[in-house]
């Protein structure tokens, strides 16, 4: 390889998965290695030396990290302080009135944020932008030193109605910063300058709280790039997609909350068109999740807002998911009723299921999976096993499943990927059918190291009209992390009925909102194609409290409030089918996102590689496969090696490196131009 290597590295909960590309030559290494719990960035560079042994080759490494995730998840972020407005300290508390279970009346909450750790300040703007009590610099000092003596590391600055007019904070992030020891201060206002408290401090709270955890592994991860004589540029992927440079990453770790699945959701979307289908669902299953998005018309889902869990609300661009604890490694167990449950514990990389022999004796998928016959025991993905323990994992089955429930092995094992895949099916529907769309117009792409072993099931269980598996579904995220371009997005609040809404200062807005964007985007080192933007409105007649996005014409010469109106107009009927007359519109946030188009990857070179002449060539194995109660004979078949337009009927396997396809019976395999696999019912 050359020194234009670009390599993309997706660390998941049990694998860490690399791309890496040559855009001299086109040739591309993948590699599959063990995630490091302790320290991510291990199996990180344990990963990137499989695909290279020199980094000094190395241009520029993108990075999907759940470290942001898994600190809010099992609630591992930095002890954190908030200073706030007099009387606003329990806004994080308070939420918007919801509650953890929808039907009952009770449940329990913990902010990350302990109340003696949120501090109040005399100051207060009001919601015209109005100062009423300007700000004492040095009682946010006197706070700011009281948090640091109860040992607080990183700190939020939140005032109310801070949108509205900037002074108060700015002032008070001035005299903050110049007393706090450290980078790790989130001012709400830089973070989320938009209308709705909650939200603002909720982002704002959960970046400070993010900040240490996600900069200290950054170091890390540059450090040891560098004990390498490396001077690769590292770049982040984002929730909504596009890449960040590091700097940016640290001071805005909140942006990288499900920046792994964002990133398969983006190579997902670019294969899928370039393989003639504008439609598709993602399945993206690892070891401790199923991770489910929508492409419609050949595009991402994108929401303003989302929950990583209950009262932890971020408010920033983001790819559309829907994650449910539903992974190979997902523990299967009876609960308190005696029903089969799955998940959400998982076993993940360490100890892992059961026939990875490294001390787990309860049951998981990927055991279920092995039991039937679909996986190669001899085969397994990720290399670190040699083979895998078939009779321990049936075994296990048989204990904690299938005694209990009066079932075989074979059955029990057959049970749990029958709850498993109607978890993920629920997934998918609440995705899909639950937003309007029918899934008969729509093609599942799985990818992850299990997704493209539960595909029949679920394209027979929703109705799916196909499947597309793409050439490498076990490493398709660090596929996406080559493919996202750099991106940065922002928010300014209007609040201003659109018959009221002063054109001139709007577009004057935009452009500076551009200028500044457009400076992010350029301070990386990543070779550029083209810088665009996207620009969107929110939008809500007057009395409605949820707005709808609306893309409005980057051409700012054509901008009035005429079309403005039939732009809300025509995106509304989308959402609602209908317009409504008569209604005032008010115009609520502006939001712009600059793009930096990064260099497009080459589909074609991902199906080069040496291919049989025939599917017989292929054949590695038989194999026999326990489905619908009952036996079948089958093949195991080198699935890289299949020649294009090669078709074959299921049962039967499809291994690689990465991952295992499994095709269902009454389904037919086939092998298009690009090296995809695609699955549709067989034809009687």
């Amino acid at each position: 390889m050359s020194n234009q290597i670009v390599i993309g590295v997706d660390v998941g909960g049990t694998f860490t998965d690399i791309l890496a590309l040559d855009e001299a030559s086109g040739r591309v290494e993948v590699a599959k290695v063990p995630s490091t719990k302790g320290d991510q960035s291990v199996g990180f560079l344990e990963g990137i030396l499989k695909v290279t042994d020199d980094l000094a080759e190395v241009a520029t490494i993108i990075h999907g990290t759940t470290v942001a995730t898994n600190a809010l998840l099992e609630r591992k972020g930095a002890k954190t302080g908030i200073i706030t407005t007099k009387g606003f300290r329990d806004v994080l508390e308070m939420r918007r009135r919801d509650r953890p279970t929808t039907w009952g009346l009770w449940g329990q909450f913990t902010p990350v944020v302990d109340r003696v750790n949120r501090l109040e300040v005399n100051e207060r703007t009001l919601a015209d932008g109005s100062i009423r009590v300007a700000v004492d610099e040095n009682e946010v000092k006197a706070a700011a030193q009281t948090l640091l003596d109860q040992g607080c590391e990183a700190v939020c600055l939140f005032f109310i109605n801070g949108y509205a007019n900037l002074e108060n904070e700015a002032k008070a992030a001035k005299a903050l910063r110049s007393v706090w020891p450290n980078n790790h201060v989130s001012v709400a206002t830089e973070i989320l300058p938009e209308i709705r408290e909650f939200e603002r401090n909720s982002t704002a709270t959960l970046n400070a709280y993010l900040q240490p955890p996600v900069a200290h592994y950054l170091s890390r991860l540059e450090d040891r790039i560098a004990e390498h004589k490396a001077e690769a540029e590292i770049l982040i992927v984002q929730s909504n997609g596009g890449v960040m440079s590091v700097e940016t990453a640290k001071n805005l770790p909140i942006r990288t909350a499900l920046s792994g699945p964002a990133a398969g959701v983006v190579a997902a979307r670019q294969i899928a068109s370039a393989a003639g289908f504008d439609n598709i669902i993602t399945g993206d299953m690892g070891g401790t999740s199923f991770d489910v998005s929508l492409v419609a018309e050949g595009k991402n889902m994108l929401t303003a807002q989302s929950n990583i869990d209950f009262g932890m609300t971020i408010r920033t661009p983001m790819i559309e998911m829907s994650t449910i604890g539903a992974g190979g490694g997902s523990i299967a167990h009876i609960d308190d009723s005696g029903l089969l449950e799955i998940g959400p514990e998982s076993a993940g990389s360490d100890p892992g299921p059961v026939c990875y022999g490294l001390g787990n004796d309860r049951p998981t998928v990927t055991d279920a999976n092995l039991v039937l016959g679909r996986i190669d025991a001899r085969n397994p993905i990720g290399g670190k096993h040699k083979r895998l323990d078939y009779d321990a994992a049936l075994a296990a089955i048989e204990t904690h499943i299938g005694d209990p429930l009066g079932l075989s092995g074979h059955d029990a094992a057959e049970a749990i990927i029958k709850v498993a895949n109607a978890k993920m099916g629920g997934a998918i529907r609440l995705i899909s059918i639950e937003r309007g769309y029918d899934p008969k117009q729509f093609a599942l792409m799985p990818f992850g190291g299990g997704g493209a072993l539960h595909t029949g099931a679920l394209m027979h269980d929703i109705g799916l009209a196909a499947s597309i598996v793409p050439r490498y579904p076990g490493v398709n995220s660090a596929l996406g992390c080559v493919m996202s371009d750099l991106r940065h997005d922002e928010v300014r609040t209007m609040n201003s009925m659109l018959d009221d809404l002063d054109c001139q200062n709007l577009m004057d807005m935009i452009n500076a909102m551009t200028v500044q964007s457009t400076a992010i985007v350029q301070q990386s080192k990543a070779r550029l194609d083209a810088i665009e933007r996207v620009i969107e409105l929110d939008m809500l007649y007057l009395g409605q409290s949820h707005s709808v996005a609306v893309p409005i014409s980057t051409d700012l010469d054509a901008l009035t409030t005429d079309s403005i109106r039939q732009a809300f107009m025509e995106s509304y009927a989308r959402a609602y089918s209908r317009p409504l007359e008569g209604i005032p519109i008010r115009v609520l946030n502006l939001r712009l996102s600059v793009i930096g188009v990064r260099p497009a990857v080459d589909l074609n070179i991902l199906a080069v590689g040496e291919r049989a002449d025939t599917i017989e060539a292929c054949v590695l194995a038989d194999q026999r496969i326990y489905a619908n109660g009952a036996w079948h004979d089958a093949k195991i078949i080198d699935r890289l090696r299949l020649p294009k337009g090669a078709q074959i009927a299921g049962p039967v396997l499809l291994v690689q490196g990465d991952a295992t396809i499994y095709v269902d019976p009454g389904l037919t395999a086939s092998v298009d131009d690009l090296g995809n696999v695609i699955m549709k019912a067989t034809e009687e």
